[in-house]
């Protein structure tokens, strides 16, 4: 039985690199972390669509309440936070973003354009969590200068660049179409 063993040669950070891989597991585990990193951002949507949607207006999510008081003191953009609360706009880019993006990446479609937005959404969602600026350390509630919204954003730049919508997802069918074959814009937004 063959192993499916692959070396990969590649020049990181100036350094020759040279290692065996699986082509077996790479890809489950690509499109474990696509799909799973979708869910979390799908679910993270989803609830706050359904709470906005609420019939009762006094239930309904709001990214106000966080904004105008959950920012931490000290934080650099803290007046930015603060005009962005009460803003419907707002409001719907979080809901929408979060939950369309994380369906993006669960069907594996327009992997390149959700991942980015994906990680944009989530760095600042981390600027939101600074606690001071650089002259602080880039202290966080629950670190310094990495959380949970760094991770979600590298993961993300990791998957919009190894086109992992390619890997049991839509966009290995919608690369066979004509207009994308012939439409360099289009074959860089999926992946």
């Amino acid at each position: 039985m063959s192993t499916n063993r692959r070396t990969l040669d590649a020049e990181l950070f100036g350094r020759d690199v040279h290692f065996q891989y699986s082509e077996h597991a790479l890809g489950y585990a690509i499109v474990a972390l696509r799909v799973v990193m979708g869910w979390t951002l799908f679910q993270g949507g989803l609830t706050k669509l359904v709470t906005y949607l609420d019939a009762n207006p006094e239930n309904n999510w709001t990214a106000a309440g966080y904004l105008a008081n959950a920012i931490p003191e000290g934080n650099p953009f803290m007046g930015m936070w603060g005009s962005m609360a009460g803003s419907p706009l707002i409001d719907q880019l979080v809901m929408w973003g979060l939950t369309l993006t994380g369906i993006g990446l669960i069907l594996g479609a327009f992997v390149r354009w959700n991942a980015f937005w994906g990680a944009v959404m989530m760095l600042f969602f981390w600027a939101a969590a600074l606690e001071g600026g650089l002259m602080q350390g880039l202290p966080l509630a629950h670190g310094w200068v990495v959380d949970d919204h760094i991770v979600y954003a590298a993961l993300l730049f990791g998957l919009g660049a190894i086109g992992a919508g390619r890997i049991l997802g839509v966009d290995a069918y919608l690369e066979e179409i004509d207009a994308v074959k012939n439409t360099p814009a289009l074959r860089w937004l999926l992946g």
